[in-house]
């Protein structure tokens, strides 16, 4: 039987349902890793927590502390008995595995180190998974490039073949092929709910990783010069960070109650917010006003897809979960999250006010 929401449990993500959880969070000193350990503090979640250390400066982990709902540790999934480890201390009952290696160019650069982390780090997760009695719900977020892309334009759906022409995209479809084997061979015999969650291109506050748009254009900003971009033709399925993570949340509720959750679920935007990257680039530059200016990168650049898009339904239809901010609301989110920054704010303060306007939107 498919589970479907009923039309008032899709309004939000349930608070009752959160509060006193205990949670396993891995990848929490990332970008979005960040943003859902605050939101599950938010929400009263027990978390426990395990990432390698924040590899940005500024870091979006650091400037959301003090954490007071969260016992983090730093250590590297590729061992297995770091794995082991935070599964067994956090005895959780859910489990979100967030923690990747999530640059294309570093993956080009670092192949292997790449695989080991998507890959190898997610078996031992699931090994851990396998031995703890506590757990009821493993959500593995993967990434909208999973799918074999022969360029025809089609939007990707859940059951569409997965592939991947470059080392990024290859190790997040054998990370969801994982997922979907445990799933298969151990975890769904014991009620074990297993999620694959496949989102777009992620903006908003708090990024600062190396060779992606948003942060690039915040650093030339602040240095004062234009932001050469590399494919401004191509084109993405470009959400805030909270739609993502909203999905996750809905999800992880639905796979912990049972019946028949979906095993894999698309979280994308509405469709008038694919757009290539220079509508992106030139929203930024009209809200961030007097002196922002961009100009293409010449510089050979390594081979990625120039259409991406995603068909989100089977998430809206099963597990209730829809887009609330259209392109618009993700830019305005995000200049005003950087320039509240820039200013010195407390962005612990700022970020969680974004997560209660969020919820707001429902």
């Amino acid at each position: 039987m498919e589970y479907r929401r009923g039309a008032l449990e899709s309004l939000a993500v349930t608070p009752e349902f959160w509060r006193g959880r205990r949670v396993l969070l891995t990848g929490h000193t990332g970008f979005k890793g960040a943003w859902l350990a605050l939101w599950l503090e938010r929400l009263g979640a027990e978390i426990g927590a395990v990432a390698l250390a924040p590899d940005t400066d500024p870091s979006l982990f650091e400037a959301l502390a003090p954490w007071s709902g969260l016992d983090s540790a730093m250590g590297d999934l590729r061992n297995s008995t770091v794995a082991a480890k935070a599964v067994a201390d956090s005895r959780p009952e859910i489990v979100f595995h967030l923690a990747a290696q999530a640059l294309v160019r570093r993956a080009h650069a670092d192949p292997t180190t790449t695989f080991e982390t998507n890959v190898t780090g997610t078996v031992n997760l699931f090994e851990a998974v396998r031995a703890a009695p506590t757990v009821k719900a493993v959500v593995v977020v993967t990434s909208d490039k999973v799918y074999a892309n022969d360029g025809g334009g089609r939007a990707f759906r859940e059951d569409d073949p997965l592939g991947g022409a470059d080392p990024y995209s290859a190790s997040k479809a054998c990370q969801d092929l994982v997922a979907a084997a445990y799933d298969k061979s151990f975890l769904a015999a014991r009620g074990i709910g297993t999620g694959r969650a496949r989102a777009g291109n992620v903006i908003g506050g708090g990024d600062w990783a190396a060779d992606r748009l948003i942060p690039d254009f915040v650093r030339a900003m602040a240095a004062g010069e234009e932001i050469a971009v590399r494919n401004p033709d191509a084109t993405r399925p470009w959400q805030h960070v909270l739609e993502p993570l909203a999905g996750y949340l809905d999800y992880a509720e639905v796979l912990t109650a049972g019946g028949g959750a979906p095993g894999a679920l698309n979280f994308g935007p509405a469709a008038d917010d694919i757009q290539p990257v220079r509508q992106v680039v030139d929203g930024l530059v009209e809200r961030w006003g007097a002196g922002a200016a961009w100009r293409q990168d010449k510089a050979e650049q390594v081979a990625e897809a120039g259409l991406l898009t995603l068909d989100a339904s089977r998430a809206m239809e099963t597990i209730g979960w829809r887009p609330r901010l259209d392109l618009h609301d993700a830019l305005d989110w995000t200049v005003a999250w950087y320039r509240a920054a820039a200013a010195g704010d407390d962005m612990r303060v700022h970020s969680l006010d974004q997560i209660a306007r969020y919820e707001d939107r429902g």
